[in-house]
């Protein structure tokens, strides 16, 4: 019989209808009877797919409210994931009586320190290095946990967290639940699956493409010198669209957001040198739809899930090719349409042959309109000592009229 959530307990059905769950996606139709089973699972898609509850659902059905200490351990790549995950979780165990709490750096450790003592909830959702922090403590202990998930592992992996990773499991008991959930898999994560998955363990992998079709590629070709100006002209055109600009460093990022503010574009940038509490602004502005378009690098923008997000561009393309599959994820998410627009100058192109995702995709040779410079040397122009009248009008004009209609209405302005 196919899954639905009628099997699940009653009171878990009516966190989800509150929710506005209806029908389970295919990783969760897939994975749930496994899980619920107790078997142990791999579990392959690509990012907006629904994941969180594949696994999550599964723990909170079968964690008794009047069990104490910690039940479950999901440990993911990012503090913004940890939130995510642990009130998501929450909300599916509400009527239950089932919680999680996060974990994560970058904060006092000493409210975290306080809720674990109180043992209170039976799943924590944490970054490795805190957890791994708080077990060396003496105050996070595993000896009873029951479930263990890796969330977006491959992510974890290439932010150098496997050791970690190894050092908790091994203070988890053998006889657990394990589930590894993963949008590529790269060699190490197979040794991590093969080390730590017990023999027998299940693999559920949806869809034959990690780029989900309701994605648009494109591969814009452009002159190193105008990458700017290219990102610029997107920008406007989709002005209101919520768009994330990839960048590689967060150097890159806060130069790019001073950029593109001076250029009267409402953005700001995520990346490794904010403060948590700067980070959530940040993200907070964005989700409101108060910030546009949102600067990120890859490790900052790991774990967010804004489901509207209608445009990501990657300013420049990853080091990792794996990592395009989750940047280009931020989008096309919950059944969404999106576009994912990658800027690529001429020595760049065998970059693009390494990452499978694009090796389909033809490109196209993007030209800035020559016409932008226009603009840019009337308000030069207007610097300099000239008459009061001929300022006034091309302020006009330039407040009126887009870069590419300037001249033509310059023209016609004068044949009046």
């Amino acid at each position: 019989m196919s899954f639905d959530f009628s099997q699940l307990n009653e009171k878990v059905q009516k966190a989800l209808e509150e929710m506005g769950f209806e029908e389970p996606t295919p990783i969760q139709r897939e994975a749930i009877p496994l899980l619920l089973k107790g078997e142990d699972l791999v579990g392959q898609a690509q990012t907006g797919t629904g994941k969180t509850a594949a696994f999550g659902l599964p723990i909170v059905e079968r964690i008794s409210p009047r069990e104490r200490g910690v039940k479950a351990i999901i440990l993911t790549p990012t503090r913004e994931l940890a939130i995510q995950v642990a009130h998501e979780i929450s909300l599916m165990g509400k009527y239950k009586g089932v919680s999680a709490y996060p974990i994560y750096g970058g904060v006092s450790i000493d409210k975290q320190l306080n809720v674990l003592k109180k043992g209170r909830h039976q799943i924590i959702v944490g970054t490795p290095g805190r957890v791994k922090d708080l077990i060396n403590r003496g105050i996070l202990k595993l000896d009873k946990v029951r479930f263990a998930v890796l969330d977006e592992a491959d992510q974890m992996l290439d932010m150098g967290f496997i050791e970690d990773i190894e050092e908790i499991l091994s203070k988890t008991p053998e006889n657990k639940q394990t589930m590894l959930f993963s949008a590529t898999m790269p060699y190490e994560i197979r040794k991590l699956i093969d080390n730590y998955l017990r023999p027998g363990y299940k693999t559920v992998k949806v869809g034959k493409q990690l780029i989900t079709p309701k994605v648009k590629q494109r591969l814009l070709l452009v002159d190193s010198k105008d990458r700017l100006k290219v990102l610029e002209k997107l920008l406007k055109e989709n002005s209101r669209v919520p768009t994330i600009v990839f960048v590689r460093t967060k150097k890159d990022a806060a130069l790019l957001e001073k950029e593109l503010r001076d250029r009267g574009i409402n953005a700001r940038a995520i990346h490794g040198d904010l403060s948590q509490r700067q980070r959530e602004t940040v993200m907070g502005l964005f989700r409101k739809g108060k910030v546009n378009v949102l600067v990120a690098t890859d490790v900052a923008a790991r774990g967010i899930d804004i489901k509207n997000v209608g445009l990501v561009v990657n300013y420049e393309l990853p080091e990792n090719p794996e990592s395009y599959v989750h940047r280009i994820g931020r989008t096309g998410r919950a059944g969404r349409e999106g576009t994912a627009i990658s800027l690529v100058a001429e020595n760049e192109k065998r970059r693009v042959y390494r990452i499978k995702g694009l090796r389909n995709v033809k490109f196209e040779r993007f030209k800035v309109n020559d016409l932008e410079e226009v603009k840019s040397k009337v308000e030069r122009n207007l610097e300099r000592e000239v008459p009061k009248q001929v300022k006034e009008l091309a302020k006009e004009l330039l407040n009126r009229y887009d870069s590419e209609s300037l001249v033509s209405s310059l023209i016609l302005e004068l044949m009046k």
